[in-house]
């Protein structure tokens, strides 16, 4: 099949950026989107051509690093997947696609579709944890969880931090990971006593990275690759208002 490809090339975060025009004509509908792109790359190299940059690591869909817009939709036309689980058979034959990078402030580009998802990690440094003493492993059965609580919080802890709900927002939020990670350690009993301190902690955080603020406008998890909730996000916004009336971070202004 042929495929007609417009990719976003940007040497560094510094330069400008533009779409640059290229033609595969002869690409197999049995490759993973990803594969594609080695093919691509592949030819680029043989003609001295820089390659083009994207994250990638285990290709399954586990890892979280692939990511970037296909024809305006994060991780592409099909529902419920990754771009490296996107196969080329999904598209037509003679189609043009347009390739780009996450676009929020918080992302900074860091090369052609690559973008900078450190602020993902210090959200989580900030208070996705569980602080305990360290010693030999509980046995599993030794807290009593109820089955409901247990299937949320794994629902909940699917998320991989992709960034795809960050690139569909049109406020560029990071509600939806920001709540993910915290719903799967609140609904827990391990999570609960630092559950309020946790939510100001990370809520702070992702304001403080410069994420846009939630507007409940459904495309984050409409692209989710994990299909994550919107439940999530009135989980999340119910601990911080609840702990915000009555506790604060250590060190925090009491105004």
């Amino acid at each position: 099949m042929r495929i007609v490809l417009h990719i976003w090339r940007q040497k560094n975060g510094r330069s400008s950026g533009k779409m640059v025009r290229y033609e595969l004509p002869d690409i197999n509908s049995h490759m993973s989107f990803l594969e594609m792109l080695d093919v691509l790359n592949e030819r680029l190299i043989e003609k001295g051509e820089d390659p083009v940059a994207f994250d990638h690591d285990c290709r399954e869909g586990i890892c979280g690093m692939c990511g970037f817009v296909i024809n305006g939709t994060a991780h592409g036309p099909v529902r419920g997947t990754t771009v490296c689980q996107l196969h080329m058979r999904h598209f037509q034959d003679g189609e043009e696609l347009y390739l780009e990078p996450w676009r929020a402030k918080a992302f900074p580009v860091i090369k052609d579709l690559m973008v900078d998802r450190g602020a993902f990690d210090r959200i989580i440094a900030a208070g996705g944890y569980v602080s305990v003493s360290t010693g030999s492993a509980p046995d599993g059965n030794a807290i009593p969880i109820p089955k409901d609580n247990a299937e949320l919080s794994m629902d909940a802890a699917a998320c991989i931090a992709c960034g795809a709900c960050v690139a569909a927002c049109p406020n560029a939020s990071a509600a939806l990971f920001t709540a993910a990670k915290i719903s799967h350690l609140a609904l827990l009993p391990q999570g609960e006593p630092e559950r309020h301190q946790r939510s100001l902690r990370m809520v702070a955080q992702a304001n403080t990275e410069g994420f846009g603020a939630c507007s409940n406008v459904g495309e984050c998890e409409a692209v989710c690759p994990k299909k994550i909730t919107l439940e999530n996000i009135a989980r999340m916004f119910r601990d911080y208002i609840g702990a915000s009336w009555t506790r604060r971070p250590a060190g925090a202004s009491r105004g």
